[in-house]
């Protein structure tokens, strides 16, 4: 039996001892929480990302060719963050920093494992859904999982009720169009059941969203946590009808304009059940634009490079907030904050005891809040390419060591769902002023020598810390089916 479930079932029963159901604990009763605006309910959770959308696939970031009306809107309820980072600019580790509050390298969980992978999230690491399970929670994730798809690794054995969607990338099949021999058939799942293969990628966005909205219903009487990771705009992409043809900029603005249609469902459903002001919301992508697939690709607006770097194009990603009441409408926040900093916020605002082994995030609730003077808690970010640390950020600084990395050079992207090749190039010792230029295309490091050295101390003493407390991922083995 795990510990950590030892644990919570020993708080929700000294909870209950102390009169608090565990379904209505407060966060006054809790002590230390700082969030809710009913005394007796706790905040409803929806937590939305999307596959591989760029920095600039927001019309409040810039987007052209389509519109957002339903993200702009939540923007102008709530809060945009400027420099918000991912800990990986590949799916699945930026996943799983998301999920459990690490850097995917602490916990092992690099790339984008696909079929033939026998490893996944650790049983003994908290992820969101478990951190909100013991005080009641109704928990459900329609969408894309990538933390492992054998059985032991699956949401519903790591505090979700509810699961229907993919284990991995939609491009993990039999269709790809340059290894259509890499992949066996792609398995739709619900619970722990496969329910069809190679699904038809034109219904995931509507599917997802019709989950979502019917687990919203059931729910409105608790507090829910709906994790809503959709499939899109990752390769190859799919659109229904409703939005075929229907923006500027072909069928990536049409997926995108689909992405903002649900999230218009799920505001739209909460406001409709008095939910609004009981409910934070948060939206980000998984990491940058998969920029080879041109005309089927987002965009990283100015910043530099794109999906699969440590560039800002790679790792900086939209992220909106919105919580009627708590916090400011129209708010624009430009401190650095990062994926990894979402569970122990949410663990703040509940007043949940954070998981006994280290995490890396912190609590950005002063920022998400609008706390006047509010900073970064973090005194760098850390970003890696597989286990290898390629660049930190510190305040308005990025430094960048040297390392290896994919670019076009200035070349098209593929069209029609082809993508084109990559060349690799090499960047030295580098230095930027994200604040004064946020596309890294200035130089800095024979300027601010001091500057370096810190930054450079700084990482190197990160780096050998998280080296020497590495905790392993979860896994099957080869003989097991």
């Amino acid at each position: 039996m795990r510990t950590r479930g030892n644990k919570a079932v020993k708080r929700r029963d000294f909870l209950r001892t102390l009169g608090w159901g565990a379904a209505s604990v407060g966060l006054a009763g809790l002590g230390g929480g700082t969030g809710c605006r009913k005394k007796d309910r706790l905040p409803n959770i929806v937590l939305i990302f999307t596959d591989d959308q760029g920095y600039g696939d927001v019309g409040c970031y810039g987007a052209e060719g389509f519109e957002t009306p339903h993200l702009d809107r939540m923007a102008s309820q709530g809060i945009r963050f400027t420099d918000f980072y991912v800990a990986q600019p590949v799916c699945g580790a930026s996943r799983a920093a998301l999920l459990t509050g690490c850097y995917p390298n602490r916990i092992r969980l690099h790339g984008a494992p696909d079929h033939r992978a026998r490893h996944g999230i650790h049983p003994d690491e908290t992820i969101l859904a478990e951190l909100v399970k013991p005080f009641g929670y109704a928990t459900a994730i329609f969408g894309k999982w990538h933390l492992g798809h054998l059985p032991p690794f699956l949401p519903t054995r790591h505090g979700f009720d509810e699961y229907f969607g993919l284990p991995y990338s939609n491009d993990m099949w039999p269709y790809h169009p340059e290894r259509p021999d890499g992949y066996v058939d792609l398995p739709l799942i619900e619970g722990e059941t496969i329910v069809d293969y190679n699904p038809d990628m034109n219904n995931l966005t509507t599917w997802y969203t019709e989950r979502a909205v019917g687990f919203i219903r059931r729910n409105r009487s608790r507090p829910f946590f709906l994790y809503l990771p959709h499939s899109m705009a990752h390769v190859p992409l799919g659109v229904s009808e409703k939005f075929r043809g229907r923006s500027a900029q072909g069928l990536y603005g049409d997926v995108m304009m689909e992405l903002d249609w649900s999230v218009g469902e799920v505001l739209r459903t909460l406001s409709e059940l008095g939910l609004e002001e009981d409910t934070l919301v948060l939206f980000a992508s998984d990491n940058g634009p998969w920029i080879s697939y041109g005309d089927r690709a987002g965009s990283a607006g100015p910043l530099r490079e794109a999906k699969g770097t440590t560039w800002d194009g790679g790792v900086r990603v939209p992220f909106i907030a919105r919580w009627p009441g708590r916090i400011p409408e129209g708010a624009v926040c430009r401190e650095p904050a990062m994926t990894i900093d979402v569970l122990p916020t949410i663990a703040g605002l509940l007043g949940a005891e954070l998981p006994a082994h280290p995490i890396d995030g912190k609590d950005i609730w002063p920022l998400l809040s609008g706390e006047p003077g509010a900073v970064s808690p973090q005194e760098a970010y850390y970003f890696y390419q597989g286990n290898r640390l390629e660049a930190v950020r510190s305040g308005r600084w990025k430094l960048h060591f040297p390392h290896a990395y994919r670019t076009l050079a200035g070349r098209e992207g593929g069209a029609g769902g082809m993508p084109v090749r990559y060349e690799q190039a090499e960047t030295g010792l580098a230095l930027f002023d994200l604040a004064a230029d946020p596309g890294e295309s200035r130089d800095l490091v024979e300027n601010f020598p001091e500057v370096v050295d810190r930054l450079t101390a700084m990482a190197q003493a990160f780096d050998a810390d998280l080296q020497a407390h590495r905790r392993p991922h979860g896994s099957v083995s080869e003989k097991q089916p």
